[in-house]
């Protein structure tokens, strides 16, 4: 008997719930990924209050007791069942003295957002403490939630969706074997100027292929 024309058809593995890396974490050789917390929020406020954070990621400039509340938020985004929902996972840097809590530091953390489950796409999206800049962390990172992503809930594709004038973000891309696929002129406008938007993607054949 035939298969069915609907065999080969893109499915991601939902619902998925970010709870199984509290139990279970990703380690990579310098970090430990696992779902941003509320208590994360001493060590989050470092890196969300900097302007130069603020310049490429779209949060608005918010007091302590603002950004505690959002990291507070985001750390409740547990689940990914339907487009728009999205995960988050803390870049725990071992090692490295939280600020105000017992424990490592959290330096950065990498998204997860549903973007179409009907043809199952995800987005990825990134944000490391500048500080912790410089010495491949974030490569680090968001390497390893991509090939967790691509092992666990199947996508067809993954995409980035940046500020066309991050220049690191854009050569992590790279790195991560993203092709750049667009840029959307003047899509934002924020501080007074319109912004271009940068896309750039990847293919799960193309992720299995690079070994």
């Amino acid at each position: 008997m035939p298969d069915s024309p609907d065999d080969d058809a893109p499915a991601l593995r939902l619902p998925y719930d970010v709870g199984v890396l509290a139990d279970a974490p990703l380690r990579t050789e310098r970090l430990v990924l696992r779902p941003l917390e509320a208590s994360d929020a001493p060590d989050v406020w470092e890196y969300q209050r900097l302007p130069e954070v603020l310049r490429y990621i779209p949060w608005p400039r918010r007091s302590r007791e603002e950004g505690f509340l959002h990291t507070v938020k985001r750390s409740g985004l547990r689940r990914l069942a339907r487009d728009g929902d999205a995960v988050i996972v803390a870049m725990e840097l071992v090692g490295e003295r939280s600020i105000s809590i017992w424990g490592d530091r959290v330096v950065g953390d990498v998204m997860l957002r549903v973007s179409s489950a009907e043809h199952a796409q995800l987005e990825i999206g990134w944000v490391l403490h500048p500080a912790f800049q410089g010495r491949g962390l974030a490569a680090e990172a968001a390497g390893a939630v991509l090939g967790y992503a691509f092992d666990v809930l199947r996508p067809h594709r993954v995409q980035a969706i940046l500020d066309a004038r991050n220049t690191a973000s854009a050569r992590l891309c790279e790195r991560l074997g993203m092709r750049r696929e667009a840029t959307i002129l003047e899509e934002e406008y924020h501080d007074g100027a319109w912004e271009d938007t940068a896309v750039y993607g990847i293919l799960a054949r193309e992720w299995a292929a690079r070994g």
